[in-house]
């Protein structure tokens, strides 16, 4: 009896060495990320350099509001997230996961962390059972503190082969307006990553393959808190010295977590450690970095989500990796002070006391 994931990673390996290339692409859901990445790939069909997609391609986004459905559909926009951004034909949106999930040779997964497990039950039983699964989403899951692609698996009943993770320092806006980018395109299965890869090749975005899915993931995931604690010190109006500290020791604390899950450190030092951390933490247009702002500046977690249109993933994710953290007997000091700031317990005023006052050490120890 043949495996069903080991016939849809063989195919992915004659699709990359251009034969038939992919139908239809499902993204679920239309938000920045999910929409900005669908225009990648639907861009990468129409150059077909690859070979993995082409002009026949097909990408279906389900969306839950109509207006977000009908604004792709008729106006080639998605201008609640993306504003002015033309979208390319090739592009439809759906107000039915299950109808963007038909047929699918890959789906595309840009979902809040928290509501990934619900979502992929609701519709599980629609999931081509063949399809390459991508996630875009960088959360931890409250409550058994598993990676996202974790969460796919245990849900989907897919081994970890079928199973992508992209990440690295990508802001939605910056690539929708096609400013120059690289990311990480991840995976357990060589053949997998690489068909992935060519279908989201373009001349402003650069995949590159790693096989390192766990520290990709974890890289993807931390940055979130630490930009959380360097935008606070922004609000609170510290200098650079101050922000460069935190993100350095933020990357430390990163990596010592995915060398503790099984991650490799050259990982960390490239595009979904360091080049992430960076961006996450140095732009406005991050939700995080934005976030942590909001709290420097005395706002409350409540105040914060009223004011934000999207999920700041470090909010949701910190008590999770902080939890991990502990399970597993890695220190991470900025991540603790930031979930105390996140449950009350300790004011965003404070954070920089609190680490400041931590016992001297080498620079090389937790």
């Amino acid at each position: 009896m043949t495996d069903p994931a080991q016939d849809a990673v063989s195919r992915s390996s004659d699709t990359a060495a251009h034969r038939e290339p992919l139908k239809k692409v499902a993204v679920l859901s239309a938000g920045s990320w999910g929409t900005t990445f669908a225009k990648v790939m639907a861009d990468a069909a129409r150059s077909n350099k690859a070979g993995v997609t082409d002009a026949s391609t097909e990408f279906v986004l389900w969306a839950r509001s109509p207006e977000v459905v009908d604004d792709i559909n008729h106006r080639h926009r998605n201008s609640k997230y993306l504003g002015d951004t033309e979208l390319p034909g090739s592009m439809r949106a759906t107000s039915s996961a299950r109808e963007a999930l038909k047929d699918a040779e890959v789906v595309v997964l840009a979902v809040p962390a928290q509501t990934l497990r619900a979502q992929l039950t609701d519709v599980k039983d629609a999931f081509p059972p063949e399809a390459i699964v991508v996630s875009l989403m960088k959360g931890l899951e409250l409550g058994t503190d598993l990676r996202m692609s974790e969460v796919i698996q245990e849900v989907l009943r897919i081994p970890a082969r079928q199973v992508v993770v992209v990440s690295g320092p990508n802001l939605a806006m910056e690539i929708a307006r096609e400013e120059p980018t690289a990311s990480v395109v991840a995976s357990t299965d060589e053949a997998t990553a690489s068909l992935i890869a060519g279908a989201c090749t373009t001349s402003y975005f650069r995949p590159y393959t790693n096989g390192d899915a766990i520290g990709v993931e974890i890289g993807g995931i931390v940055k979130n808190v630490i930009a959380l604690a360097v935008g606070m010190c922004e609000g609170l109006g510290v200098g650079d010295n101050t922000k460069a500290s935190v993100i350095t020791r933020g990357l430390a604390e990163t990596t010592r977590l995915a060398l503790a899950l099984g991650g490799e450190a050259e990982t960390m030092s490239g595009l979904a450690g360091l080049g992430d951390l960076v961006a996450t933490c140095s732009s406005s247009l991050s939700r995080n970095h934005t976030a942590g702002k909001l709290l420097g500046e005395g706002l409350s977690v409540e105040e914060v989500a009223e004011r934000m249109t999207q999920t700041a993933e470090g909010i949701k994710s910190g008590a999770a990796v902080h939890e991990l953290a502990v399970k597993l007997g890695v220190e991470m000091p900025i991540t603790a002070s930031v979930v105390k700031v996140l449950q009350g317990q300790l004011a965003a005023r404070e954070l920089g006391p609190r680490l400041m006052g931590r016992e001297l050490k080498s620079e090389g120890e937790q």
